[in-house]
């Protein structure tokens, strides 16, 4: 389940602001204009599990890509750092 904090990362990515809570209303912006409307930080909570799953499939991805040009497989990295 998504909070607050990981909706606001989803979507003001560079924005300065806190968040106290999972509601709109504890989002401080530093007396600035607000980056996204309630509805759009709202409507974020049902769109952060797929952002998340694509993020993190990008991660994948890149080490994979990573671990192919080095020529080792991921148990060899590990051992690399161990």
């Amino acid at each position: 389940m998504a909070t607050g904090g990981d909706v606001m990362t989803m979507l003001c990515d560079g924005v300065e602001y806190v968040i106290y809570g999972d509601d709109y209303d504890s989002i401080n912006w530093f007396d600035k204009q607000p980056a996204i409307t309630k509805a759009e930080f709202e409507a974020g909570f049902a769109k952060y599990d797929d952002w998340k799953a694509g993020q993190d499939s990008k991660v994948q991805a890149d080490k994979a890509a990573l671990l192919s040009k080095l020529g080792i497989t991921a148990e060899e990295a590990v051992l690399l750092l161990s």
